[in-house]
């Protein structure tokens, strides 16, 4: 009895983590030397994810009865678990990224977004940018188009714009009603030879 209460708070600690998680990945460390640790965890630290070494029975105990009982089959040997409430790619990328500097680094399992994948799986997610890189994209690709418009704009200022384009219309306008009037001095002549015959 004793046993069991002193897990519950791990358990419950890491049940508690694991609730509002966007993405949960486990790693085996075995193997890592003492300053690949500490540059994992800076940079785990950095994109906000919460990084701990659990006892699988502990893990096994926290996931049981959730959606993440899915990452059981991972809990054999060594464990870590890297979790995330902010990005749900940042674990993935992150730990994929440094395990191709650290060999002795190996991913697991994990869940993103309440699906699980096997470490084929968060290899690929991996490759996903994150929110900001997606963003910073959108929003090039937003402000390209107004960038064009207005450079276009700038140009015809330049050249004259509008004003210049609306002159050459306004004297096609004009043309018709100069040739008209020929024609109207021409029948007049034609009148006035009229009027002596009547005569």
């Amino acid at each position: 009895m004793a046993k069991v209460e002193l897990k519950k708070p791990v358990v419950d600690e890491i049940a508690a983590a694991v609730k509002d998680a966007q993405s949960v990945v486990l790693v085996d460390y075995r193997g890592l030397t003492v300053e690949q640790d500490t540059q994992l965890r800076k940079a785990l630290r950095e994109a906000n994810i919460t990084y701990k070494v659990y006892k699988n029975t502990m893990m096994n105990f926290a996931f049981k009865g959730t959606d993440y009982e899915a990452l059981v089959p991972y809990l054999a040997g060594p464990s870590a678990v890297a979790i995330s409430t902010e990005d749900a790619t940042a674990p993935a990328r992150v730990l994929c990224k440094f395990a191709k500097t650290a060999e002795a680094l190996e991913v697991k399992g994990g869940m993103v977004e309440g699906t699980a994948y096997d470490a084929k799986g968060i290899a690929e997610i991996a490759k996903i940018p994150s929110r900001e890189e997606l963003l910073s994209k959108l929003l090039g690709s937003i402000q390209s188009p107004i960038t064009n418009f207005a450079r276009v704009m700038n140009q015809l200022a330049e050249k004259g714009g509008a004003s210049g384009a609306e002159e050459p219309a306004k004297a096609e306008e004009a043309a018709p009603v100069e040739a008209e009037a020929p024609a109207e001095t021409e029948a007049a002549p034609a009148e006035a030879e009229e009027a002596p015959a009547a005569e």
